[in-house]
């Protein structure tokens, strides 16, 4: 088990977070799904967020993050 530390905390906490596209639409395909994965990995570095596992699926996005302790899930969302 390996734990991230902060200046005062020792941490391991980590959300496990969904995105659907509405109706269950197959549109996450080609430079779309790029342009998804992209972005929250962007989006994760710029928060000190870590993606420990993530897919972009046609319909659906799953991604699995260990963030600190001071950013609520929904913030991170």
């Amino acid at each position: 088990m390996k734990y991230r530390r902060g200046s005062h905390t020792k941490f391991k906490i980590e959300y496990h977070f969904v995105w659907v596209t509405k109706y269950r639409y197959h549109m996450l395909e080609g430079d779309l799904a790029l342009r998804v994965r992209e972005l929250v990995r962007q989006t994760c570095e710029r928060f000190e967020i870590h993606i420990l596992r993530g897919v972009v699926s046609k319909d659906h996005v799953h991604i699995l993050v260990s963030a600190p302790p001071n950013i609520s899930p929904s913030d991170i969302m």
